[in-house]
């Protein structure tokens, strides 16, 4: 049985390195699904007392400098404004004075002592907030860029005191130390702002939750009830103007519910009796009773803020290389910092103050952090963007991956077409057509495929009164259904080999066969029209140099008609379940390959293929059977989809070129002595702006051209 999965809230995580370092905490403790995100303070891991403890790993936790809270838990007083504000304030009168110093004016009464005065609260601002940080990034054995930043300032103070105590006025740089750690808060507060700018669609999601619901109790009274009261059975009155409380099946009324916020499908949808409804969707019209079936995390608005938080933290292979010069920037830095301190002294007779300036420039112009958030940044808000399509993507592997994808197979019925049947003829192969209709009706009622659904509607009025026969009905995804009566005697529908007619192979072509032991009751002629946008999207993924194919089970003249309509030359039809695998692992062995489906009875391809697209509405089944679903089932976001992801890649590859062209470029010329570390803090404070930024450009950057 598995262990069920713990979610903390832990504060005082900063940055990517944080999470990083209580990531190898508890995965060194031997703990399974590690999840770390500092954006949203969320830490989970699957629960496992035989490895460690919840308690120990509470401990632990805390000991690395971080603190598990409560959900309830007050926002603590003392803020990054708070400390950037005094900060500033301190700093001012310091600045001005260097600067009036630059331009020969002298105040007198500012001397070495008041300026140690006026520093050392700026200083204790810093060791409090950047030693504790990073004291805590030495612990996670990942140091991160506050490491730098407090060695700089600190440096600079104690030079500095050690001047005053010595009377040596050359050697006071008390405004240096104190525009560090402010300059580099400025930067925190911005990096924060504009983080928060990255996270607005998990926000955005969260808002859509109902707080309250109508429950109609056993006796008949109407009583509102709390929404983290509502359970999987209750009855719920849903009116005009409501929100939709939670996942369930309308038991009577109909009205018209707005679900554009899950699917970003605009168009309003008509509900009735036995349809089902999705927690969030609005109420535009009508009224009716509802019985839940799933609520919370279990609903379709809760997996999708949970997929969204998931994908949001999940790191793309292209993250791997700046992980791994992360993991040893500052050390390497640090040495950096020092051998220009002493080569610039010893080696090239720079007086010692100036060596150290040097060094300590290069300490703060420095930036690991925005090579930690160059990918996050991005990914979260392409992740977002998505999300406000009615498109979920698991993870941002899968999103890195899906933009490199040169071959699509799509299934046809569903997909390339609209998936609305009419079932154009019947060739009957048995006189009792009637009791052939009643054996259609009641093996198709089992399954939620799109032709099920035509052919139960179009059986019901064909039966003519006959009872079906008792049948113990299993659907086998991919190929149809069966069911056994109790004489043992197996029947079988679907679009797979039609059966025996007088001892022969049966040839026709119709699309979907009747047998019983393998003889033919019936063959079944349906016809469905193309999906509008069908030809779009495929002369938009050859464009982009992807090969489509076509691969259905259906008729090979069926298969090639609609291939050739919508512009497909690659087509496979009359594929078996198994023949449709290897096809997929074939195509997929060459290539990253994508398989789109309507995520019920396409499941075995959609897992083979290296990404599989659901097409289907929102529905538990979709959300769970590939890495990326469609949850409107439009086609067209399967264009935008592709586009998105190739954008959210080029805004990383960007990002990522920035962070290293920065570094590699910026502390070179602090070592020689061209930056003021002053300056070299302002560089630093704004770099990790400047990537975020461009992270955030993604949420409103034209992605198709007109």
């Amino acid at each position: 049985m598995a262990k069920e999965i713990v979610k903390l809230k832990v504060d005082g995580m900063d940055c990517s390195n944080c999470a990083l370092s209580i990531s190898r905490f508890l995965e060194r403790k031997g703990l399974e699904d590690v999840f770390v995100n500092f954006q949203t303070k969320e830490v989970r891991f699957r629960q496992n007392d035989d490895k460690i403890t919840l308690d120990k790993v509470t401990a632990g936790i805390h000991k690395l400098g971080y603190e598990v809270i409560d959900d309830g838990k007050k926002e603590n007083w003392w803020t990054l404004n708070r400390k950037l504000l005094i900060s500033a304030v301190f700093t001012f009168p310091l600045l001005l004075h260097h600067i009036l110093m630059m331009f020969g004016v002298h105040i007198h009464w500012m001397n070495a002592w008041v300026q140690l005065a006026i520093c050392l609260p700026v200083f204790i601002i810093g060791i409090a907030h950047f030693g504790v940080s990073g004291l805590k990034s030495l612990r996670g054995g990942v140091p991160n860029m506050d490491v730098l930043i407090i060695i700089g300032s600190t440096a600079a103070f104690i030079y500095s005191l050690v001047g005053t105590i010595n009377y040596h006025p050359d050697y006071i740089f008390y405004e240096t130390a104190a525009t560090i750690i402010t300059l580099v808060l400025v930067g925190n507060w911005l990096e924060k702002r504009a983080v928060e700018q990255t996270t607005t669609s998990i926000g955005e999601l969260t808002k859509l939750q109902v707080e309250t619901a109508k429950r109609i109790t056993p006796s008949g009274t109407v009583v509102t009830i709390d929404a983290k009261e509502i359970k999987k059975g209750h009855i719920l009155q849903v009116n005009e103007g409501d929100k939709v409380p939670a996942d369930g099946i309308i038991i009577s009324g109909d009205a018209s519910l707005d679900e554009s916020m899950l699917t970003g499908e605009s168009l309003p949808v008509d509900k009735n009796e036995g349809s089902s409804v999705v927690g969030a969707s609005v109420v535009l019209t009508g009224n009716f009773q509802m019985e839940v079936k799933a609520t919370g995390e279990k609903s379709v608005l809760g997996q999708m803020i949970e997929l969204v938080k998931m994908a949001q933290a999940d790191k793309p292979d292209i993250q791997r290389l700046a992980d791994r010069i992360s993991a040893v920037f500052v050390p390497v830095v640090i040495l950096i910092a020092l051998g220009t301190i002493l080569i610039g002294h010893f080696g090239f007779g720079l007086e010692f103050r100036q060596a150290l300036m040097n060094g300590i420039a290069v300490l703060v112009i420095s930036c690991p952090c925005a090579m930690g958030l160059a990918t996050p940044t991005a990914v979260m808000v392409g992740v977002g963007r998505m999300a406000k399509n009615g498109i979920l993507v698991k993870g941002g592997q899968t999103l890195e991956i899906f933009a490199k994808i040169k071959n699509i197979v799509f299934d046809k019925t569903g997909t390339l077409t609209t998936g609305s049947f009419q079932l154009n003829n019947i060739e009957y192969f048995t006189e009792d057509v009637d009791q052939v209709n009643a054996l259609i009706y009641q093996l198709e009622k089992h399954s939620s495929h799109p032709i099920a659904h035509s052919l139960v509607a179009a059986m019901e009025s064909r039966m003519n009164g006959s009872t079906p026969i008792p049948l113990k009905v299993s659907e086998h995804r991919g190929s149809g259904l069966e069911g056994v009566d109790e004489n043992g005697n197996v029947y079988r529908i679907g679009s797979g080999k039609p059966g025996i007619y007088n001892g022969n192979p049966f040839h026709s072509k119709a699309h979907i066969f009747l047998t019983k032991n393998d003889d033919l009751l019936a063959a079944l002629e349906i016809t469905d029209d193309i999906k509008d946008k069908a030809s779009e999207v495929v002369s938009y993924l050859k464009t982009h140099e992807v090969r489509p194919y076509v691969l259905s089970g259906d008729k090979i003249e069926k298969t090639a008609s609609v291939a050739t309509t919508v512009g497909i030359n690659d087509y496979f039809g009359e594929q078996l379940p198994d023949e449709k695998l290897e096809v997929i692992e074939r195509l997929s062995d060459s290539a990253f390959t994508a398989m789109v489906g309507d995520g019920i009875n396409d499941a075995p391809a959609l897992a083979k293929a290296t990404i599989g697209v659901s097409m289907s509405n929102a529905s538990q089944a979709a959300i769970q059977s590939a890495q990326i679903v469609l949850l409107n089932g439009n086609l067209e976001h399967l264009k935008q989809a592709h586009g998105i992801s190739r954008h959210t890649l080029i805004t990383i590859k960007q990002n990522l070129f920035w962070a290293f062209a920065y570094n590699v470029v910026a502390i070179p010329i602090a070592a020689m002595g061209f930056l003021n570390p002053m300056w070299g803090a302002l560089f630093m404070a704004f770099s990790d702006v400047v990537v975020i930024g461009n992270s955030i450009r993604l949420k409103r950057k034209r992605i198709f051209k007109k």
